[in-house]
């Protein structure tokens, strides 16, 4: 019997959840949907320690889903991967039919431009943006 693996989302921890649904819905996109209130009957999943108390909440933008971890307890700690070669999740990326444009719209929902990171070929024009906790999401735009 082989085993079966289904996409169904992955999750950001955020320190101000308006400011984020503002960014991912309002910027990106992303329609929110569910919101769950967590306590600590999912601690050991969470991995954290003390006492937990956060909303999830699920945004989806066609087939792809985030859940928006914001904690009330404890506060999110650390910082996002600020390179492509640092192990664990690095970025997610949109195709769109202008970089610019898109990234300039992202920057308006309190995104921050990395201008250091456009790269353009004869296939392919990309550059990141930070949400406003620092994860990056790459932007692309084929050339083809």
């Amino acid at each position: 019997m082989s085993v079966k693996y289904t996409p169904s989302h992955f999750g950001i921890c955020v320190t101000d959840l308006q400011r984020s649904l503002r960014f991912y819905c309002e910027g990106l996109g992303f329609e929110a949907a569910e919101t769950y209130v967590i306590g600590n009957e999912f601690s050991a999943g969470l991995e954290v320690d003390g006492e937990v108390d956060l909303d999830a909440v699920f945004i989806r933008n066609d087939a792809m889903a985030i859940e928006l971890l914001a904690y009330r307890s404890p506060h999110p700690t650390g910082r996002p991967s600020a390179s492509r070669g640092q192990l664990g999740l690095t970025h997610f990326g949109f195709w769109v039919d202008d970089v610019d444009e898109a990234a300039a719209r992202l920057v308006a929902h309190g995104g921050t431009l990395l201008t250091g990171t456009r790269c353009k070929t004869d296939t392919v024009e990309m550059i990141f943006v930070e949400d406003p906790d620092g994860v990056r999401v790459e932007l692309m735009k084929s050339n083809l």
